[in-house]
């Protein structure tokens, strides 16, 4: 039944989503995040009225977008929710990036980012990464129909210096520049402010990473006025209740708890940082990393041949074939770090 397929299904790889084991295992391969969402959350749930399911959800998602609004303190007009970053990414890319010239994009960076651009037919360059594997954007000082790379980048965990920011994007003011911020809580320093003076910025963020709701599928985007309204208009030319009723009100609920959120951001930062030291002891190389994750290279072993060890031991981490002598380790709570470490001194002791 081929003939029936559209003629760009031939042209498209998927995205491919980090493994999720159907039987019980350490799981450190997709970034989750090794804690539970706010208290408020779970008492939410408990009087929620399930007379209200009845009802199409807002449109405009107001009441979060109002409290995005407040904790950032930019205007509600700034804000776009969409069903996940990835749904936020993917109408962005069509709203903003189908240009004459290219999309700029690192080399390594988040693999949704040339699947989006087959699937709309968008040209784009990769930009490689310096030989620390650090995103350097005055390599992206070129003719251009859009930028966009992630802060911190993903699988390494780099981040991006304010002034090298601001110098892209006085350099592209005729460009939309858009940072994808999904890990900037575990300890990197958001743009958001620079939205007041550059049009042409563009912010996406989640709630699936620091705020333990990758569950739900919340995104959001802030930017000028004139790209939320792009993005609107998009939106609802395909879909115009992204977000369910539940949803909205635990996303509010996380929002507001931003006590508990540094709290826990903090605490693993604090536990990247042991590992990456207790790893360093070992011999293994790890990258300096802003996210809720590390990039590690191994010693006296191949990453691929360590990663099939590990999960043969219950413990599930990231294998990359354009990383192939790394692998991602997500951080997981104090118990699941020592045990994988334990795990790696055993297995050095039977090679």
């Amino acid at each position: 039944m081929i003939k029936f397929l559209s003629y760009k299904l031939k042209k498209l790889n998927p995205y491919i989503p980090g493994e999720q084991p159907y039987k019980k295992m350490i799981k450190l391969n997709t970034n989750e995040n090794p804690y539970p969402p706010t208290q408020k959350i779970k008492n939410l749930l408990k009087n929620f009225n399930s007379y209200n399911l009845r009802l199409y959800p807002d449109p405009t998602t107001s009441n979060l977008r109002k409290n995005i609004a407040k904790r950032y303190k930019i205007k509600y007009e700034q804000i776009f929710v969409g069903n996940g970053s990835d749904e936020v990414l993917a109408l962005s890319f069509l709203a903003f990036f189908c240009q004459k010239l290219p999309l700029i994009i690192p080399n390594i960076t988040y693999s949704f980012y040339p699947v989006y651009c087959k699937l709309y037919n968008i040209k784009y360059k990769t930009i490689p990464l310096n030989k620390n594997l650090e995103i350097t954007l005055n390599k992206m000082n070129i003719p251009n129909g859009g930028i966009i790379f992630a802060n911190p980048n993903t699988p390494t965990g780099h981040a991006i210096s304010y002034i090298e920011i601001i110098n892209l994007i006085e350099s592209h003011n005729d460009s939309v520049v858009l940072i994808d911020e999904a890990y900037i809580n575990f300890g990197s320093e958001s743009a958001i402010p620079l939205i007041k003076k550059y049009k042409n910025l563009l912010i996406v963020n989640t709630l699936s990473k620091a705020h333990s709701l990758a569950g739900i599928r919340i995104g959001f985007a802030i930017g000028s006025n004139h790209l939320i309204k792009g993005l609107e208009k998009v939106k609802n030319s395909f879909n115009s209740y992204p977000i369910d009723i539940i949803s909205e009100l635990i996303a509010v609920e996380a929002i507001k708890d931003i006590k508990y959120l540094k709290n826990k951001c903090n605490y693993i930062i604090y536990i990247r940082e042991n590992l990456s030291k207790k790893l360093k002891l070992i011999g293994f190389r790890v990258l300096p990393s802003k996210a809720n994750f590390i990039l590690v290279k191994p010693i006296n072993i191949s990453a691929k041949d360590l990663f099939i060890k590990l999960r043969n031991h219950g413990i599930l981490v990231r294998y990359f074939n354009n990383l192939n002598d790394y692998l991602r380790i997500s951080i997981g709570t104090i118990q699941q770090m020592n045990y994988l470490l334990e795990t790696i001194k055993w297995l050095y002791l039977l090679n």
